[in-house]
């Protein structure tokens, strides 16, 4: 499911649950995480980390077909926060890692995986990417901390069109939107991380440290400022609209909405 390849400096984490989707599981956030946590605590960590999906996707988000995500649906509160406070520490741990972490972007990367992608320092997206936030289409609220970064990458009004109006969005309209950083050829975008990734692991360690960490204390304090969205998605998930959301994404048809 997850692999770690190095290169000189260069870290390369895949993540391929082989099943055409890349849908991030509770499983799946628990292994990134350890990951992630087990690579910050390293004596010579990589200098750079390269996070990317399969060739022909990043991943289309929280896997809401997981069996223990099902059961979750009649927990008592603070179990139903094991979803994503999984995501929201996966997230975390990608953004504190003090090296220089970039996204490699091909097809879909959505609602969870765009999270994810967003707490890279750098996205690098093929041409066929695409991004969006569907949770609103199933009576979800974002979690993940993927708001307040999606704001600090877009600003207000692009962040808000894309979380409310759930639109899915091309690669070329993603970096006008700040979401994207770069957008390469189809196919290309992991080789493109790769030769970033390089450039940064050339640089001094103890330098490059040092600027990660003084960005992340301006950008992660507009993080903190998301500090009850996980409370905000549990709540969500008890409303009838997020039931008749989630019924009519597995059985395919237009939901019936009602507020509440």
């Amino acid at each position: 499911m997850l692999t770690d390849e190095r290169q000189g400096r260069t870290a390369v984490v895949r993540f391929d649950r082989k099943d055409g989707k890349n849908a991030l599981s509770l499983a799946a956030l628990t292994a990134m995480r350890d990951r992630f946590e087990a690579m910050r605590r390293e004596s010579d960590p990589p200098s750079a980390v390269i996070i990317t999906g399969t060739a022909e996707l990043f991943s289309v988000g929280f896997d809401l077909r997981d069996p223990a995500v099902e059961r979750l649906a009649s927990a008592s509160i603070p179990e139903r926060l094991r979803g994503p406070r999984l995501g929201t520490e996966a997230c975390k741990a990608l953004a504190a890692l003090e090296g220089y972490t970039i996204a490699a972007v091909e097809g879909w990367c959505l609602g969870g995986g765009l999270a994810l992608a967003l707490a890279a320092d750098l996205i690098i997206a093929g041409v066929d990417a695409r991004f969006g936030l569907p949770e609103i289409d199933r009576g979800l609220s974002l979690s993940w901390t993927a708001l307040p970064r999606l704001l600090v990458r877009a600003g207000p009004a692009a962040g808000k069109r894309l979380a409310i109006l759930g639109e899915t969005i091309d690669a070329e309209t993603a970096q006008t939107f700040g979401v994207a950083d770069e957008v390469v050829p189809a196919g290309t975008a992991l080789a493109r991380a790769l030769e970033l990734a390089e450039r940064a692991a050339a640089k001094p360690p103890l330098a490059l440290r040092m600027i990660k960490r003084g960005a992340n204390a301006w950008a992660e304090a507009q993080v903190a400022s998301a500090a009850l969205d996980e409370e905000q998605f549990a709540l969500a998930t008890l409303s009838e609209d997020f039931a008749e959301s989630l019924d009519a994404f597995r059985t395919k048809r237009a939901p019936n909405l009602k507020g509440r």
